[in-house]
């Protein structure tokens, strides 16, 4: 695949994760213009360590659902660092999870794709 093509992917890539409701696009695209020259990778390296901490909070808090009895308390602090909600937190975390996931999988594809388009240092 050429380079053309490859950036054609990446752009058609982008507008499907912002159609399908996973990226917000103002603020991926600001995230985007952020990037320059002395740091080509910033979007991949900002998504990598949300990823990183999202993991660790989604850790605490399924310790916190399997504890018993439930410290809310401390759940609730899990989930307004997440931006979470502790109503039918269970079901709800679940959800959240697997779109995670699911997210985290797509945005690899997608900067692996920049990365192959030579896209780093253009975007």
């Amino acid at each position: 695949m050429d380079r053309n093509q490859l950036q054609s992917q990446v752009a058609l890539m982008r507008s499907s994760l912002i159609e399908q409701g996973y990226l917000d696009e103002q603020q991926f695209l600001q995230l985007e213009e952020l990037q320059d020259d002395a740091n080509p990778n910033f979007v991949e390296e900002i998504v990598t360590l949300f990823y990183k901490d999202s993991a660790r909070l989604f850790h605490n808090i399924e310790q916190a659902l399997k504890s018993r009895p439930i410290d809310f308390a401390k759940l609730d602090i899990y989930m307004h660092q997440f931006r979470g909600s502790t109503s039918r937190c269970i079901r709800a975390f679940q959800k959240v999870k697997q779109e995670h996931e699911t997210l985290r999988m797509q945005l690899e594809t997608y900067f692996k794709l920049r990365r192959q388009a030579g896209l780093a240092q253009i975007i």
